[in-house]
C-alpha cells in the first residue's frame, strides 16, 4: 500500500539548507520509504514516532494510519537529530 509523504515545516527548512546533491540523495530515500514503509522504519522509543535511518542523516516521521500518510519532521544528522524533537 502507498503512502503519501508531507514534509513538517523543520523538515523543509533542513532540506532547503542542504547541498542539492544532499537533498536530492535524502529525498529520493524518503519517496522510496512510500512503497514499504515498514520494511525501512524502526519504532523510535523518545516518542511516538518512527526513524529512518539515511547515510548520516536521520528523519524522525509521523504515520497516520487513517489517511495513509507519512509526515516527516524532522531531519538532521545523527549525532544532533534526537535534540530537536
Amino acid at each position: 500500500m502507498r503512502y503519501s509523504l508531507e514534509f513538517g515545516p523543520k523538515a523543509e527548512r533542513f532540506i532547503d539548507k542542504l547541498q542539492k546533491n544532499t537533498a536530492i540523495r535524502i529525498i529520493e530515500k524518503l519517496k522510496q520509504i512510500q512503497e514499504d514503509p515498514f520494511r525501512y522504519l524502526e519504532h523510535y522509543e523518545g516518542d511516538k514516532c518512527y526513524k529512518v535511518r539515511i547515510g548520516d542523516y536521520r528523519a524522525l516521521i509521523d504515520v497516520d494510519f487513517g489517511n495513509n500518510k507519512l509526515i516527516v519532521r524532522v531531519i538532521d544528522r545523527r549525532g544532533r537529530i534526537y535534540d530537536r524533537t
